[in-house]
């Protein structure tokens, strides 16, 4: 799926594009179980906004801005189960990460037209904290992507310096780190961006009048345990390629409450 040069990049610049993971029935199917998600979680009530409240623009534009979330989409929809080992995943995510690959999360991240909601520059290692660094983030792409509708942006090599302080909730200060930094990764629908957890990433606002649907998944070598008792999931640890020689460390430790 991918060639030596393209590994060396990921590997140089902790960010790389895929053309054509998934074909285009592959990307309707998604689409609509992302619509199909969407909706019943409004309905109950269960939708949330989840546009960053930082001081970048004033309060009343901020109110404005919508970015729809949702987590754990592989739990809500059969068609996110297939596509995080989908083969063409896989053969990506061996060459990135190596032969044994586990499945950390899943999200997604829906811009609406003319009001979707920029997300700032940020590393997503404060969020779930790992010790070798595997972690790396596979944006798909359900829509075409680009500078106008808020496509994601890059520091190509900004991995290499390790983590950097966060402020607020876990993004770069926006003044030291604007979005003008970063390298704009225009993709088409069904690319994939794959970048490492410390590589600097942000996206713009949506000023189109087409939504921008993404969905994420987050990967990360079964040996690279985490150092800190945070974003843990139900479910999370499903082998994508490999095994996991971990018996003590295969899945959180949770308790029914209520």
């Amino acid at each position: 799926m991918i060639t030596a040069d393209q590994v060396s990049f990921y590997q140089e610049n902790g960010y790389l594009l895929v053309k054509g993971v998934f074909n285009a029935e592959e990307v309707e199917v998604m689409r609509t179980a992302t619509e199909s998600i969407i909706s019943r979680a409004a309905k109950s009530r269960n939708d949330k906004n989840h546009a960053w409240q930082g001081d970048y623009l004033p309060p009343d534009d901020l109110k404005k801005l919508v970015l729809k979330g949702f987590h754990d989409v592989h739990y809500h929809d059969a068609a996110f189960a297939r596509a995080v080992i989908h083969p063409n995943m896989v053969a990506v995510l061996t060459r990135l990460i190596g032969p044994n690959v586990l499945l950390h999360h899943t999200k997604m991240l829906v811009k609406p037209p003319e009001n979707g909601a920029a997300f700032p520059m940020h590393q997503d290692y404060p969020y779930f904290p790992h010790s070798k660094h595997t972690m790396l983030a596979a944006s798909v792409h359900l829509d075409n992507a680009n500078e106008e509708n808020g496509c994601l942006c890059v520091i190509p090599g900004s991995h290499k310096t390790g983590e950097l302080p966060h402020v607020g909730t876990y993004y770069l200060d926006h003044k030291q780190y604007p979005l003008s930094m970063g390298t704009p990764c225009p993709a088409e629908a069904g690319d994939v961006l794959f970048f490492n957890y410390l590589t600097i990433h942000g996206s713009d606002c949506n000023r189109s009048a087409n939504t921008r649907r993404n969905v994420l998944f987050q990967y990360r070598d079964a040996a690279d345990q985490p150092t800190r008792n945070v974003h843990f999931d139900w479910g999370m640890g499903l082998m994508v390629s490999g095994h996991n020689e971990d018996f003590d460390h295969v899945k959180p430790d949770f308790k029914i409450v209520g």
